[in-house]
């Protein structure tokens, strides 16, 4: 068993959603969770399958994304460079990273030939160092990518070396678990939010496997830290929720609320609850174990 965890840059139309899940259900995957936010724009699709079947329901996803999606027009506040924007394959069961690469590797074909979008290669999968940073992949965003495709060290490794004119490019790779986490704080004002991230995320020195944003939520007035845990070994969602709290309340600031984005292992919680996440639903809700078992 895979599972796969598209990042798409839709979060507001229901039933642009509605059938994204189903292209990728009629595919013979199961699908566990679709999370949503309006804010970001962004949409988290979370499904488990053997390979064949994942193959034709990520391509599927790709299919109906590329067609309902023009980046011309989407706005959101989470950095995006294509309409599916991101297309991770995770090894779970007996399924071996190598097993992961080599979907990845199928799939950024298939995508790149059939719909002429380019494909960019990453984390375990990628071609070459550069481009095992996702956030290097995506530096620069749809509006940057035909500059970025110019450069001869970003020749994408499927695909046309021009942008598809509404849906931009996409990153495909293999990768372990990853938690995606947001901390809403008390407070609209965006440059806590960013010098709280700064603090805590590890290529400033803050927390291992961390990656971290400030980013405003217009729908509420107020901004949260988005972050990635890319090491759920070396920093558990406890740990990194603890260090916001303490960095927000140096500043005067208080956490008003979290949220799980997807899915989470339960080897990510360290200790977690959901009284002292501050989550808006039940933390057992979005345990991976969890939903595997329903």
């Amino acid at each position: 068993m895979i599972e796969c965890v598209p990042n798409v840059s839709e979060g507001r139309d229901r039933v642009a959603l509605d059938r994204f899940v189903d292209a990728v259900a009629a595919s013979g995957c199961r699908v566990l969770d679709l999370n949503l936010d309006p804010d970001h724009n962004r949409s988290v699709l979370t499904f488990v399958g053997e390979e064949g079947a994942l193959f034709d329901g990520a391509l599927a996803l790709a299919r109906v994304a590329t067609d309902r999606i023009d980046l011309r027009v989407q706005r959101g506040v989470h950095p995006r460079m294509g309409a599916i924007d991101v297309i991770p394959f995770v090894p779970m069961s007996d399924a071996k990273m190598e097993d992961c690469v080599r979907l990845a590797c199928r799939v950024g074909r298939a995508i790149g030939e059939e719909l002429a979008i380019p494909v960019f290669l990453y984390g375990e999968a990628a071609s070459s160092e550069a481009r095992r940073n996702l956030a290097k992949v995506r530096r620069g965003q749809f509006e940057g990518l035909t500059a970025k495709l110019d450069r001869p060290e970003w020749t994408p490794d499927f695909g046309p070396a021009k942008p598809h004119p509404t849906a931009g490019a996409v990153a495909v790779g293999a990768r372990g678990f990853l938690v995606a986490f947001n901390v809403v704080l008390g407070t609209g004002d965006l440059t806590i939010a960013r010098r709280i991230a700064r603090a805590i995320r590890e290529a400033n020195g803050g927390l291992r496997g961390v990656k971290a944003l400030g980013l405003p939520l217009a729908s509420r007035g107020l901004v949260q830290v988005s972050m990635n845990l890319t090491d759920i070994g070396k920093t558990s969602l406890l740990a990194v929720c603890e260090r916001v709290e303490r960095e927000a309340a140096a500043r005067g600031v208080s956490v008003a609320d979290s949220e799980v984005v997807g899915l989470v292992p339960r080897a990510a919680l360290g200790g977690a609850t959901t009284e002292g996440l501050r989550l808006g639903r039940e933390l057992e809700d979005v345990v991976l174990e969890n939903r595997l078992a329903a």
